[in-house]
């Protein structure tokens, strides 16, 4: 497909910024995790449920050949999509039987891992089946649940077995250097999450947008109102699918573009305008702060101040997520309890 066939891109002049091909998506086949990060951008938890089918990661893999043809990416993540190892290893094994290209990425946060053996016997069979890249969580928020032992195995058994350069460890220096995150007193927890963020700052969706954000929280209203999101909405060459099909732009967890099982995804491209969509609208033209009227008219209650725009976006969608305002936008609830 070209630009143009997008309905918002038709009307443009050459010279404004139009609405990209999706050409890479990430798949979250489950949001269960057997974690519960702090900083997790769609509120994965242990209690969560949800699992893709192998009928849907597919449909989502050949619409986007059909959106941008052989430049197509695909990372599979969660959630812990180790959790659903067989469903995982299905997919993948359709997904070679299509003639797709190798998935770009598979992340994990390397639970699993317990044994030497265990780990070579999994990276193998992916390997298998066909991976670029293997990605492994590695940070205090995943160390508060994950021991770093696994993380060793896993990292050291995947450099084996795939290559140096097809293993990627994020963060490699908290791999070497790991902090202690459990067992320990709440201010030094706290002290830990800020020198992390610090180090490797993280969006504010989802869980994030709670203890961590307002953590760092020193903007005013008045500083975040000039900022609307039409350069994230139009220059998002990515997607992101939840395991019920439904699509975020990039990483805008919750805010719902439409969904595959319903309308295949070079479908809901084609008809993307920012106009169809009373929220997507606001959020496109005058960004999160042209939520505050309705918000406060409705009961919200301000905080004192912002970590960032994302901070504010998400605060407000969770408001109204509980008072069931803009329901098919705002969706799924995994996102937002």
């Amino acid at each position: 497909m070209n630009l143009n066939d997008n309905i918002y891109n038709r009307n443009l002049r050459g010279d404004q910024p139009k609405f990209k091909l999706w050409s890479s998506a990430g798949l979250l086949l489950t949001y269960k995790c057997n974690a519960a990060c702090e900083f997790c951008y769609y509120n994965c938890t242990p209690q969560k449920k949800g699992l893709m089918s192998v009928d849907t990661a597919i449909a989502a893999w050949q619409s986007l050949k059909t959106l941008t043809g052989s430049r197509v990416k695909i990372h599979l993540t969660g959630g812990e999509l180790f959790l659903y190892f067989e469903t995982l290893e299905q997919i993948l094994t359709e997904a070679k039987k299509q003639n797709f290209s190798p998935v770009d990425m598979i992340e994990t946060n390397a639970f699993w891992a317990t044994t030497e053996k265990i780990a070579r016997e999994k990276i193998a069979r992916l390997n298998e089946l066909g991976i670029n890249k293997l990605k492994i969580s590695c940070d205090p928020f995943h160390q508060e649940y994950v021991d770093i032992q696994p993380v060793r195995i896993l990292a050291q058994a995947a450099k084996e077995t795939l290559g140096q350069s097809r293993v990627l460890v994020r963060w490699e220096k908290y791999l070497e250097n790991p902090v202690e995150m459990k067992n320990i007193p709440l201010q030094k927890l706290q002290e830990n999450y800020l020198t992390c963020l610090k180090d490797y700052p993280c969006r504010f969706t989802g869980r994030a947008a709670d203890k961590l954000a307002s953590m760092i929280a020193d903007k005013s209203l008045a500083a975040l109102s000039p900022q609307n999101c039409s350069v994230d909405f139009l220059g998002a060459k990515s997607v992101h699918i939840d395991p019920y099909g439904n699509v975020f732009s990039g990483t805008c967890s919750g805010i719902c573009l439409g969904n595959i099982t319903e309308t295949p995804l070079e479908k809901i491209w084609q008809d993307f305008h920012p106009s169809g969509n009373e929220l997507i609208n606001t959020l496109f033209t005058t960004g999160p702060h042209g939520l505050l009227k309705k918000a406060v008219e409705a009961g919200y209650a301000l905080l004192p101040s912002y970590a960032d725009k994302c901070h504010l976006c998400t605060s407000l969608r969770q408001f109204f997520f509980s008072k069931g305002l803009f329901e098919t936008t705002l969706t799924p609830p995994d996102c937002y309890q």
